[in-house]
């Protein structure tokens, strides 16, 4: 089996009147069942209209003093706040904060890159749900039945650099489990669990990059089981040793 990693160009920029799904089709004509579609959390936030002008934002108190701490724009810090559980860790000008979604990642997800000057975009509201409504628009208009994943780029801790994880899945089982299984000299396996989503992810952020041009992946002859929740991945409060 050949893994292919298949990156489709959009010329234009996406915006809340953009129909997604339509987009993909006509950029991937050769769309396959089976295909696992990953596409970059920015365009899923623009098409949702989650871009917000940051000159609109009145930053609260805490806001002002963590900014002046820190060396940023309050009206970005009120965004962070705003777009967050619980502040995890501030230190060295970096805010590590927990999401409405549960994410543990930096600065909430607010993000001002590739977008214009003076806004910033926030995580979808409902990534799975996003995840969901296109996989069903694509069925709907081609009868081909993919997989659709929703990616991000996190830090990680302990780890310099960035990689891509799924924010929100449809149509593939977020974790491969070994558990029960045996390895190559015939012991059980008690703890492996392989968090495929977030796997693809990277591997599609190779050919994704940064660019704004390149929003979207496909990933084609990987064969997946079709569970859905991403809420599998993240890592309940009583199991987690850093919290």
């Amino acid at each position: 089996m050949t893994l292919e990693i298949i990156a489709i160009k959009f010329e234009k920029e996406v915006g809340p009147t953009d129909d997604i799904s339509q987009l993909l089709i006509l950029s991937a004509p050769d769309l396959q069942s089976g295909d696992i579609v990953v596409f970059t959390q920015k365009i899923i936030s623009k098409q949702e209209g989650q871009v917000v002008d940051i000159s609109s934002i009145q930053p609260s108190l805490l806001a002002t003093g963590i900014a002046s701490e820190y060396g940023k724009d309050p009206r970005i810090i009120q965004l962070i706040l705003n777009e967050s559980k619980r502040i995890v860790r501030m230190k060295n000008g970096i805010i590590i904060t927990e999401t409405s979604h549960g994410y543990i990642c930096a600065n909430a997800g607010v993000d001002e890159s590739n977008v214009k000057e003076g806004y910033a975009t926030l995580l979808p509201k409902n990534p799975n749900k996003s995840a969901e409504m296109i996989r069903n628009k694509i069925k709907e208009k081609t009868g081909k039945n993919v997989a659709v994943i929703i990616s991000d780029t996190f830090g990680r801790p302990f780890r310099y650099g960035q990689t891509n994880i799924a924010l929100g899945v449809s149509g593939i089982s977020p974790i491969t489990d070994y558990v029960g299984t045996k390895d190559n000299f015939g012991r059980i396996l008690r703890v492996t669990e392989i968090a495929t989503v977030d796997e693809i992810c990277s591997a599609a952020e190779i050919v994704v990059g940064k660019s704004i041009h390149v929003p979207i992946a496909i990933v084609r002859n990987y064969v997946f089981d079709n569970k859905n929740s991403i809420n599998n991945l993240n890592r309940i409060k009583s199991e987690d040793l850093f919290r």
